[in-house]
């Protein structure tokens, strides 16, 4: 495997599920020679993933447990990261939640919910990124997760969709104000992915009646994908070592999905 990523000091928040995104792509940036701040609201979690990949891959790797939502934590992450490793170089601000409701089903407590993690946690990790690397004063690299939900919106996933494209939004807003300082932040966006936030979505679909077994609502989301089937978290890892390695100096303010062809635009 290409040590392109070696002696990057990287950290990829909502990492601690071992079945998600983030622990993939901690994984994966590891895989390529990268430094890795597990970091996850359950700690106990951050700490068995970030073991299993220093003991896999030989990099140094460290737990913290953060709610993205609050500043002071992702602060200390920060904080604990650069003192862990020297310095932070990228930042994969990954955490995200989601839930089913039609248009008439959501409620002003579940949009602040999604809103607060997906949005405002992004919000706040793009800004103590971008601090401790001005700091720094070598650039870096800032990836937020969006989705196929901030390019094309769905009407079971309303407020989700909303959240995405408020990333996206903040993306290229913080890309234009810190690109003075050679700080690239960029969006990649998953389609369907098969993680454990499927297994809780397929579940939300049996408990309403939408669905009446295990996994065909990811099955019958997946229909039609280009590529013929939904994908599983080592597949976004190729997009995000490129965008967290020198190799996207010159590319700021995108929004790039890796959704099997789900959506073209």
């Amino acid at each position: 495997m290409p040590k392109q990523l070696q002696g990057r000091n990287i950290i990829v928040t909502g990492a601690g599920n071992a079945t998600g995104i983030g622990a993939g792509l901690a994984n994966g940036l590891a895989e390529r020679g990268a430094n890795v701040t597990v970091a996850d609201i359950n700690e106990e979690a951050a700490r068995k993933t970030a073991g299993d990949i220093a003991a896999k891959h030989g990099v140094k790797t460290i737990a913290v447990k953060v709610d993205v939502v609050n500043r002071a934590e992702v602060q200390a992450m920060i904080k604990r990261t650069v003192d862990a490793f020297g310095q932070l170089d990228a930042m994969f601000n990954n955490a995200g939640i989601i839930e089913h409701a039609t248009f008439l089903e959501m409620t002003e407590k579940s949009w602040r919910k999604l809103m607060d993690v997906n949005g405002m946690g992004v919000m706040i990790g793009i800004q103590e990124a971008a601090k401790q690397m001005i700091a720094q004063g070598k650039g870096g690299k800032i990836i937020n997760t969006s989705s196929i939900a901030s390019k094309q919106s769905y009407p079971a996933f309303a407020h989700y969709c909303a959240s995405k494209w408020a990333v996206a939004a903040l993306s290229q807003a913080a890309a234009r104000q810190f690109a003075e300082h050679k700080i690239n932040v960029n969006c990649m966006g998953p389609g369907v992915v098969k993680t454990t936030m499927w297994d809780q979505l397929d579940r939300e679909f049996i408990d309403k009646g939408l669905t009446k077994e295990p996994d065909q609502a990811i099955t019958e989301f997946s229909v039609g994908i280009p590529l013929g089937r939904y994908s599983i978290p080592r597949d976004i890892v190729g997009i995000a070592a490129f965008l967290a390695s020198p190799d996207s100096d010159y590319m700021t303010g995108q929004n790039i999905l890796c959704d099997g062809g789900m959506v073209m635009m």
